[in-house]
């Protein structure tokens, strides 16, 4: 990951808004078809779950089949959602809530979420594995939250999970730990979060035999500094401007005024690989949650490094390119 300055990020953030600039990943997508994407997350704790999602929206390689709430209070997770689709106008995506779990973190966006009505939301477990069964082979399940909903489905059918056409993930620590930012000698890895909550759901999708993107603590710490903030803030469409509030309860309740965009990075690698170029591993679940890298066949493709200028040239580009201010909707 490379650090900002900001004459790069002038010249960046130019291009992201300047519709007449070609950038990287336009330049390289694909004709074909969107890729059919189920996104599972755990929306409301980290403000990063919100960006990724975002992008998604945005995509016009995407076509997002439907969101699933993973870990914690999932309920509500699956209306911070609901209501997110419906402020940016995409309320016929479908919601479903994986299995609640205890969960230690702080929903720091909970007001927002608790602005839409309660429901019973469909069973997130069933709904992927409709899906699957209706798309064998050409489904990718991104997975940005501890993974309780993945290890669930493949309880229930194990099978049939190994008809989806890939799984990408934000989760693991190979070489690097939070806080190494490429700026000094990596300090080695530690448990991650999504993959140290529930460490036989991790497991069992290590050893699910379903290709395997993971995108780890070393490729995933791309912090949005105050200048892409404003920038992104300022632009005034149903999108940021849902993204703005989100923000400032997440700030508000963990006094950190600076998002690192894990879970957005994974998404963006989701839809261009190119941004993150993956190598094969094996990778072993210890009882403690690390991922470590081992001789053998490889279970995963890896990335260990990005560059966060193409991320955010991608992210600006591809979130604001669609969308027209929100007094005009």
């Amino acid at each position: 990951m490379k650090s900002t300055a900001y004459l790069c990020t002038a010249v960046l953030l130019m291009a992201a808004i300047a519709p007449d600039r070609p950038l990287h990943a336009q330049e390289t997508a694909s004709a074909a078809a969107p890729q059919k994407v189920i996104l599972d997350t755990d929306i409301g704790d980290d403000i990063d779950d919100a960006f990724a999602l975002a992008l998604l929206l945005h995509s016009p390689q995407v076509q997002l089949l439907g969101v699933t709430t993973a870990w914690g209070d999932t309920d509500l997770r699956a209306r911070l959602v609901a209501r997110f689709l419906a402020e940016t106008g995409h309320s016929d995506i479908p919601v479903a809530a994986g299995p609640a779990t205890k969960a230690r973190s702080t929903f720091s966006q909970r007001r927002y979420a608790e602005g839409f009505p309660p429901r019973q939301w469909p069973d997130g477990v069933a709904f992927i594995l409709d899906q699957i069964r209706r798309y064998p082979g050409q489904i990718t399940l991104i997975s940005i939250a501890p993974f309780s909903t993945v290890g669930a489905v493949i309880d229930r059918d194990p099978a049939a999970f190994r008809n989806l056409k890939r799984i990408v993930i934000m989760g693991g620590s190979i070489h690097r730990r939070y806080g190494d930012l490429d700026y000094l000698p990596a300090r080695g890895p530690e448990p991650e979060y999504n993959a140290d909550q529930d460490i036989p759901s991790t497991k069992k999708l290590f050893a699910a035999g379903v290709p395997l993107e993971v995108m780890p603590l070393d490729s995933t710490q791309i912090k949005l500094d105050e200048v892409l903030r404003a920038k992104l803030f300022s632009q005034g469409t149903r999108t940021t401007d849902a993204l703005s509030l989100l923000y400032w309860q997440w700030t508000a309740s963990t006094e950190n005024p600076t998002p690192t965009l894990f879970d957005a990075v994974a998404v963006a690698e989701a839809i261009d690989p190119s941004l993150c170029p993956t190598q094969p591993m094996r990778i072993r679940i210890d009882d403690a949650g690390r991922t470590l890298p081992e001789p053998g066949a490889p279970n995963a493709k890896v990335c260990l490094q990005s560059n966060s200028d193409q991320f955010f040239q991608f992210y600006f580009r591809t979130v604001l390119g669609q969308e027209t201010p929100a007094t005009a909707q």
